[in-house]
C-alpha cells in the first residue's frame, strides 16, 4: 500500500515521538516539519532525517503532502487545522481539537464540504491496555456496563514545567489539558455520552512557579481547577469523572468500569500499556489480565497511522473528527453545567470506536 505523505506544523516537545511514527510506520511518510520558529523545525528535521524544513506557509502549499500533523498549542489548533484543510489537505490534530465549539464544528464542516478527513489526540485508547478492556468488555467479562469512574488529580504543573502559564488560561485546566485522555477511553469503551452535568471552581486565584526558569513568577488563573462531572451515557451507564490540579495526593484509581458481573481497573489513560485487572463477582481477589494487544510501549502516533490506512481504503478511522468534537463537547458541557447550574444536553454523538483486531504485527493496522 503507498504511503501517505505527512507534514508536521510545531515542532515542540511532543512533535518528536510523532516523528518517530514516521520511521517505524510504513504507512506513514513524515516529508516535511515547520514551526514559527524555523530554526527549530530545522533542528527537528535534521534529528529525524525528514527532507524539508518549512516555514508553515511553504508547508501548506506544498502540493506533495496529503496530511498535516497539527501539534501546535491548542490556541492555534483551530487555525491551523481550517488553513490546512482549504489547502485541501487532511488534518491530524493534538488534543484538544478546539478551544471552542464553534471552531471545532467549523473543522469539521469546512471538512466535509471539502471531503477530507479530520483526527485528533488521544490516540492512547489505542494502546495495548485499554484495547485488552475493551476485549474484556465486548466478550461479555463482566457483564452489562453499569457505571464508571475516572480521577486525574495532582497538584498542577507550575511544580515542574517550564512554562506552565497555558495549563492556567482559556483552553487550559485540568479537563481540558488531561479530559480528553479519560473521555476518549470511557466512550471507547462504553459508548457516546448523550448528557452531562458538573460542578467547577478556581480554588487559587494566583500560582507561583516553582519550576525552572521561571521559579518565582506568578500565574494568574483564569479557569477552573477542579472539575467533577457526571456523564449519562447513551446505553444508559452512568460515569463520574473528577480533573484536578488542587490534590496534593491520593489514592484513587485512574479509571474503573464496573459490570453486572464484575469490575475491570484500567490502566492509566494517558499510557498505551498495563496492568489490567478484574474482578469478578463472589471473588476477593483481583486477577491480573495478560494484554491481549500490542502498541503497549509510548505509542504516540498510532492514532495518525490509522488514519493515513483510512485515508488509503476510505474506512472510518478510529481517532477520528466526531470523536474528537463529541469529546470536546462534553467538556465544555461539564464548565456549562456548573455555570448554569443545569445538565447540559449533548447535541453531538459518535460511533464507538472499532477495536483493534488482536494479532496484529508489530507497527501495522488493519485496511
Amino acid at each position: 500500500m503507498k504511503s501517505v505523505k505527512a507534514g508536521i506544523i510545531g515542532c515542540g516537545n511532543i512533535s518528536s515521538i510523532y516523528c518517530q511514527a514516521g520511521e517505524k510506520f510504513e504507512i506513514l511518510d513524515i516529508v516535511a516539519c515547520a514551526d514559527l520558529d524555523y530554526d527549530r523545525a530545522k533542528a527537528r528535521a535534521e534529528e529525524f532525517n525528514i527532507p524539508k524544513a518549512y516555514t508553515v506557509d511553504e508547508l501548506l502549499a506544498d502540493p506533495e503532502i496529503e496530511v498535516v500533523i497539527n501539534l501546535t498549542i491548542p490556541k492555534a489548533h483551530a487555525e491551523i487545522c481550517v488553513r490546512a484543510l482549504e489547502a485541501g489537505k487532511h488534518v491530524y490534530v493534538e488534543k484538544p481539537l478546539a478551544i471552542s465549539l464553534e471552531d471545532g464544528k467549523r473543522i469539521l464542516d469546512i471538512a466535509k464540504d471539502k471531503n477530507l478527513m479530520v483526527g485528533g489526540a488521544p490516540d492512547t485508547f489505542l494502546g495495548g491496555g485499554i484495547q485488552t478492556c475493551r476485549k474484556l468488555i465486548d466478550d461479555g467479562e463482566i457483564g452489562e456496563v453499569v457505571a464508571a469512574t475516572a480521577f486525574m488529580m495532582f497538584s498542577g504543573h507550575e511544580i515542574w514545567h517550564p512554562d506552565p502559564e497555558f495549563f492556567y488560561q482559556v483552553g487550559g485546566g485540568p479537563m481540558f489539558d488531561m479530559g480528553p485522555y479519560y473521555i476518549t477511553a470511557l466512550i471507547n469503551l462504553i459508548g457516546p455520552i448523550r448528557r452531562v452535568t458538573g460542578s467547577a471552581r478556581i480554588t487559587y486565584k494566583e500560582r507561583t512557579i516553582t519550576s525552572q526558569p521561571k521559579y518565582g513568577q506568578k500565574i494568574t488563573v483564569e479557569v477552573p481547577t477542579h472539575i467533577a462531572g457526571v456523564l449519562d451515557f447513551e446505553n444508559g451507564a452512568i460515569g463520574t469523572i473528577i480533573t484536578s490540579f488542587d490534590v496534593k495526593g491520593s489514592k484513587l484509581p485512574n479509571m474503573e468500569i464496573y459490570g453486572s458481573t464484575g469490575t475491570i481497573m484500567v490502566p492509566d489513560p494517558n499510557t498505551f500499556g498495563g496492568p489490567v485487572l478484574i474482578r469478578k463477582h463472589g471473588s476477593q481477589e483481583w486477577e491480573e489480565v495478560p494484554l491481549t494487544h500490542g502498541y503497549q510501549d509510548n505509542s504516540r502516533g498510532v492514532g495518525i497511522a490509522d488514519m493515513a490506512y483510512a485515508i488509503r481504503s476510505g474506512r472510518t478511522h478510529r481517532a477520528n473528527g466526531d470523536l474528537t468534537f463529541h469529546v470536546l463537547e462534553v467538556m465544555h458541557g461539564i464548565h456549562e453545567a456548573s455555570a448554569s447550574d443545569t445538565h447540559y444536553q449533548l447535541s453531538s454523538s459518535c460511533e464507538q470506536p472499532k477495536p483493534l483486531p488482536t494479532g496484529l504485527e508489530e507497527y501495522s493496522l488493519d485496511l
